[in-house]
């Protein structure tokens, strides 16, 4: 996997609840951990655009509601920085759920995706409205 070249805030924690963009079933996820975090002894994973969550379903699909899935953050309100000196933001929260190797659920995710995650993760660049 591809590393980030912007300087990402992690500004979502555990316990955040985010809408889910594309057209999976799911609406409205719960934060309930993050991959690969590395962080010290008592401090709850912050996560940003590109990172990769453990999240429950809260709304959406009877069958999928409940359950524990992965999920990509692809947008966030809080701004920031690219290498050449831009700042960027979105107007929501959003995610879009992801399989175990890293691949899309949906077949088409509604609204836009950040540039990072079209360099990191292609296939999800590819469903997504636009890049940004």
């Amino acid at each position: 996997m591809k590393g980030i070249t912007s300087n990402i805030v992690k500004t979502l924690t555990v316990g955040s609840f985010l809408p889910c963009s594309d057209n999976s079933g799911a609406k409205i996820v719960n934060v309930i951990g993050a991959l690969r975090y590395k962080g010290t002894r008592g401090r709850g994973p912050q996560v940003g655009v590109g990172d990769i969550v453990i999240a429950s379903v809260r709304k959406g699909k009877p069958d999928l509601v409940g359950k524990v899935v992965k999920a990509l953050i692809v947008r966030q309100k809080k701004e920031f920085r690219r290498p050449n000196g831009t700042r960027i933001m979105f107007e929501d929260n959003a995610v879009v759920l992801v399989n175990d190797d890293f691949l899309p659920v949906g077949t088409e995710i509604k609204g836009v995706v950040a540039r990072e995650i079209a360099e990191r993760f292609p296939k999800v660049a590819a469903i997504s409205a636009g890049v940004v």
